[in-house]
C-alpha cells in the first residue's frame, strides 16, 4: 500500500480556506488531530484531514456550535470504522442522529435561503431608490436654464 501524502498546516489551510489560526483552534477544541508531526514537530495532514476540516467548515454558517460539530464527526468517524463497524442495532442509532442533523442543516439553509431573499430584496429597494434619485435629479439639471443640458458642466 503506498504511504498517503502528508501536508504542511499552510497547504491545507490555502486548499480549505481556513486560517492556520482557525486550524489550531479545531485541533485545541479536538474537532481534527494532525494525522503525523514532521521531525522538527511540524502538524502533518492527510486528504481525509482536510475533508474533515471542509465538513466543519461547511457547518460554521448553519451555526452549529463545537459540540454539535464534534458529536457529528464521532457519528461519520464511527459510521466509516471498517476495521470494528458498529453492531447493526449502534448502526441504525447512529445513523438516526445522522438523520437528526441532515434536517437540521436543512431547516438551517431554508432560514439563510429566506434571509438572503430578503437582502436581496432590500438591495434591490436601495437601488430603486437610487435609480429614482438619479432620474429626479437629471431631470431636474434639464429644466435649470444653463444646466448641463444646455452644454454647461455642473459643479458635482
Amino acid at each position: 500500500m503506498a504511504q498517503e501524502r502528508h501536508m504542511q498546516i499552510g497547504e491545507v489551510a490555502e486548499r480549505t480556506g481556513l486560517s492556520l489560526r482557525t486550524i489550531r483552534h479545531y485541533e485545541e477544541v479536538g474537532l481534527i488531530v494532525p494525522s503525523a508531526r514532521s521531525k522538527g514537530g511540524f502538524r502533518l495532514y492527510t486528504e481525509a484531514d482536510v475533508s474533515r476540516l471542509m465538513v466543519i467548515r461547511r457547518m460554521k454558517p448553519l451555526d452549529f456550535s463545537l459540540e454539535e460539530m464534534r458529536d457529528l464527526l464521532e457519528v461519520t468517524d464511527r459510521l466509516g470504522v471498517q476495521d470494528d463497524p458498529p453492531a447493526p442495532s449502534e448502526r441504525e442509532r447512529l445513523r438516526e442522529r445522522l438523520d437528526a442533523y441532515r434536517k437540521v442543516a436543512e431547516a438551517r439553509c431554508e432560514t439563510l435561503r429566506a434571509r438572503l431573499a430578503m437582502a436581496e430584496d432590500f438591495a434591490a429597494t436601495l437601488r430603486d431608490r437610487m435609480n429614482v434619485d438619479a432620474r429626479a435629479r437629471a431631470a431636474g439639471e434639464r429644466a435649470v436654464p444653463g444646466g448641463p443640458a444646455a452644454g454647461v458642466p455642473s459643479r458635482d
